[in-house]
């Protein structure tokens, strides 16, 4: 990880005179130092560009303190394990030692032979490496610890938002991107952005989502890529992009999903990938766990969005209570229930507001049933409700009093965000409309949109004679 990329160790030397840099020549017998002269402290960036320096060496005349804390101040803001050798022409011992309190790790003074700065040098770059590796080993405990809440979530939904903002902080960037949709759930395409600003993430979002020729199964682990159908979309969306770093969450699953971050002008280097790792494992596992998660709910019967029970579990418990109806005499009563205009919502604000809306009509159906009725998300934004024991006139009247509830409630999704929505329900009831699951279903369902057909916002029964 230190030294540079033909493995040489860099040394990076200020005020360096023709003399000391022939000893330094004669001192590196094995070819393994890159000597890099700068005239003051303010030239190093420039001379290192993106590589790291593993020491600096600083040669003065005499004692000078205050240069030396300088460096040393040069070194600590690095922060990067750099150590710091300095060589005077003179000095007494007193000032030495004032020199390593100044900040030195090591101090030679002239004369000295090569063997000595051979000594030296190779000490402070094995510490260098010594520190280089205790950092890293420091910073991948931190980036695990900061990924441990990836483990407790358990929806999708989250997850890529989460390793999208662990993988900019454990490479230092800000701006980024997570794509993903689940297989099995139509229009659940999202997309997650950070580091971009309002306007500019409306037309990424749309241009990501709409471009049709990005195949997840294109990607694999963890890549630098410099072109490609990331890179079309996003010039396509006015973004500028030279280096994006892809993560892929998987492709073959009902999951499937990549997470990218621009290189902002800094090159992707070993650590960034070997950190990116690190949070692409614990991403990857978390969405395993959370496929596994939302099987198990699908084979409960429960809808992943809203908590209710799904389609699967409404039709089950359909024909149980049907069997039921028959055989004690009692009437059972069926509620279609469709958001009007719900797809406005989802253009205005977006999906992920769309499903903040499901989730709170649920509850606030839930408010309105008793405990023994079922309440389903059928699919969409379409819900029923099984009323037990109820026969149609006071089915209609619940349905009605669903439906005012729905009209004169304010949904507040976010801060700013405050909807007004309507429902139109259809009525079927067994035994007056049928006997059979599928007929009550439908006839229930038909009589929905009989209301929406006739203004919406109102209960309607089967038709006569339907």
């Amino acid at each position: 990880m230190a030294g540079s990329r033909d493995n040489k160790s860099r040394i990076v030397a200020v005020d360096l005179g023709d003399e000391l840099a022939a000893q330094l020549g004669q001192a590196d017998k094995a070819g393994a130092w890159e000597i890099l002269r700068c005239s003051s402290l303010s030239g190093i960036a420039a001379a290192l560009g993106t590589a790291e320096a593993d020491v600096l060496l600083i040669a003065l005349p005499s004692a000078d303190a205050s240069r030396i804390r300088e460096a040393a101040d040069w070194v600590a803001e690095s922060g990067r394990g750099i150590r710091l050798l300095v060589v005077l022409d003179e000095a007494g011992p007193d000032e030495v030692d004032e020199i390593f309190a100044a900040g030195a790790d090591d101090c030679l003074v002239v004369p000295f032979g090569e063997a000595l700065l051979r000594r030296s040098l190779s000490s402070l770059i094995g510490q260098r490496r010594t520190a280089i590796r205790s950092l890293f080993l420091h910073e991948t405990i931190r980036i695990m610890e900061d990924c441990r809440p990836l483990a407790y979530c358990l929806e999708p939904g989250q997850l890529y938002p989460m390793t999208l903002e662990l993988l900019l902080k454990a490479t230092a960037r800000r701006r980024g991107f997570a794509l993903f949709k689940r297989e099995n759930v139509p229009q659940s395409d999202a997309v997650a952005l950070r580091g971009f600003g309002s306007e500019e993430s409306s037309l990424v979002c749309r241009t990501l989502l709409g471009d049709k020729s990005i195949d997840f199964n294109a990607f694999e682990g963890l890549t630098v890529l410099n072109r490609g159908v990331l890179h079309d979309a996003l010039r396509a969306a006015d973004v500028e992009v030279k280096t994006l770093l892809v993560v892929s969450m998987g492709g073959e699953g009902n999951e499937s999903g990549l997470v990218a971050i621009f290189d902002e002008g800094r090159p992707f280097v070993a650590e960034d990938i070997e950190r990116g790792d690190i949070v692409t494992r614990h991403g990857i596992a978390a969405l395993e766990n959370s496929e596994t998660y939302a099987l198990a709910k699908e084979r409960a019967f429960v809808d992943d969005l809203t908590q209710a029970f799904n389609a699967g579990y409404l039709l089950t418990t359909c024909e149980k209570e049907i069997q039921r109806s028959e055989r004690y005499g009692t009437p059972l009563s069926v509620l279609f229930l469709d958001i009007d205009h719900f797809k406005d919502v989802n253009d205005e604000h977006g999906h992920l507001v769309g499903s903040n809306t499901l989730r709170r009509l649920c509850r606030v159906l839930e408010q309105c049933v008793r405990q023994v009725d079922t309440l389903a998300r059928y699919g969409g934004d379409e819900f029923a409700i099984l009323l037990v024991d109820t026969d149609h006139e006071t089915a209609l009247r619940v349905a009605e009093r669903i439906r005012e509830r729905v009209d004169t409630y304010v949904f507040e999704i976010e801060r700013e965000i405050r909807l007004s929505l309507t429902v139109s329900i259809g009525v079927a009831t067994c035994p007056d409309h049928g006997e059979v699951r599928n007929q009550i279903l439908d006839l229930a369902d038909k009589a929905m949109y009989r209301a929406k057909s006739e203004g919406r916002n109102r209960v309607c029964s089967p038709s006569p004679g339907a």
